[in-house]
């Protein structure tokens, strides 16, 4: 996978996100998590998570440019409606090739 970006999230609540997007996406996809570390895998690319106490990182990875964009638009959106509480900025970072 040539593409990839990072985002990380701060939140007391990263370990909670980090399952709850892994359980959710779980039910249709090849996913992998503990507290700690989750593994989406998506036709399309796939995201890791690591949380931290106060912050949840997330890394997108893809075959292409535009797959990125959609495995960034998919978990983002996931994580802003399961965190609707909080006003958490996701901005994704694009890492050198």
């Amino acid at each position: 996978m040539d593409f990839t970006s990072t985002s990380t999230i701060r939140s007391e609540r990263a370990s909670s996100y980090l399952q709850q997007l892994c359980k959710h996406f779980g039910h249709r996809l090849d996913v992998e998590f503990d507290a700690k570390h989750g593994r989406i895998a998506f036709d399309f690319g796939r995201c890791e998570l690591a949380a931290e106490d106060d912050a949840l990182t997330m890394s997108a990875s893809a075959g292409d440019g535009e797959s990125l964009r959609r495995v960034e638009d998919v978990v983002g959106s996931h994580l802003e409606r399961f965190a609707f509480r909080e006003a958490l900025e996701i901005a994704w970072v694009k890492n050198p090739a």
